[in-house]
């Protein structure tokens, strides 16, 4: 059975009920110091050097200073009733990603998992923001605040909660989905476009 598509003022009817009130935070971020000057501050007190080391850990000794401080590495959609994996990696073409798209099964539970690395010095106010377009139109903006982290060798994994993956007659098609993650500093560690396909049942 084809797929409906819904028209230009069904999508815009959409977007409107999407539309939620940005309330503006009136948060002011750290001055920013460097792992060594965190290191340095208080040498004297034994309890909080050992507390600052639990809190930070060791840098890194491999760290490769010519390569960015955040580092994103892969896109996961975690579905438990995908039959498939659902893997971005964000370490290549990245114009290659518009090619492909995710697809999902309508109505099922998701949630997006997003790693990276951070390399040598502390970052703060991380955050992962979306633009999910269809047909031109802009259907919903999101933000997730992922944190502050400081550098180690493993990596880090940020999970944004659990939603229902669009459904119905007219939920069922493409969209283009447009990412940034950014940082308090608005450095813009990494921007990417994807597509999804809503679609009645699994496929690969």
């Amino acid at each position: 059975m084809a797929e409906h598509e819904p028209t230009t003022e069904q999508l815009a009817q959409i977007a409107a009920e999407n539309e939620e009130d940005e309330h503006s935070v009136n948060y002011k971020p750290p001055a920013q110091k460097s792992i060594q000057e965190i290191q340095s501050l208080d040498q004297g007190d034994e309890s909080l050097r050992k507390y600052k080391e639990v809190l930070l850990g060791p840098v890194p000794a491999t760290a490769d200073h010519n390569s960015p401080n955040v580092v994103v590495t892969k896109l996961t959609l975690v579905c438990e009733s995908a039959p498939f994996p659902m893997e971005l990696d964000l370490t290549g073409d990245l114009e290659s990603l518009k090619k492909r798209s995710f697809v999902l099964k309508e109505g099922v539970q998701y949630r997006m998992k997003i790693s990276f690395k951070v390399n040598r010095e502390i970052v703060s106010g991380l955050k992962y923001c979306q633009h999910t377009c269809r047909k031109g139109v802009t259907l919903d903006k999101s933000s997730y605040m992922v944190g502050s982290y400081g550098p180690r060798a493993e990596e880090y994994d940020f999970l944004t909660p659990s939603e229902e993956a669009p459904k119905g007659f007219l939920a069922c098609g493409n969209y283009s989905i447009k990412s940034e993650f950014t940082d308090d500093d608005k450095t813009k560690h990494l921007a990417w476009e994807w597509n999804l396909k809503i679609c009645k049942d699994w496929k690969n």
